[in-house]
């Protein structure tokens, strides 16, 4: 028996069916399924970091990123709009990542 204890994608069931193994699943509650939900998005923005650039896998990965957060966009209610001003807004104060600045310390 494999333990995995994590969000995962709705027809993984029956793909490990298919595979000759029985899933034991559940569904989440709505507080459970939030807080997954962010730990499925630094899990999945780990495996972005473990692909090393590849370009093929970082897609994958990148792919499976932007699904948490629209899931993420649908299950807290969140304002895409709103979003994108946020965003734009902390570009503009904050600056954006084109100069690959990596700050490594401060006196």
């Amino acid at each position: 028996m494999k333990i995995y204890n994590k969000l995962v994608r709705d027809r993984i069931p029956e793909i490990i069916e298919a595979d000759g193994k029985t899933p034991k699943v559940r569904i989440l509650s709505e507080a459970e399924y939030k807080t997954s939900l962010l730990e499925k998005l630094v899990e999945e923005a780990k495996e972005a970091l473990a692909t090393k650039g590849d370009q093929k896998e970082l897609a994958k990965e990148i792919g499976d990123i932007q699904e948490v957060i629209d899931a993420s966009v649908e299950a807290f209610k969140l304002d895409r709009s709103q979003i994108e001003t946020l965003k734009q807004k902390r570009k503009t104060d904050r600056g954006g990542f084109e100069k690959k600045l990596f700050l490594e310390s401060t006196k």
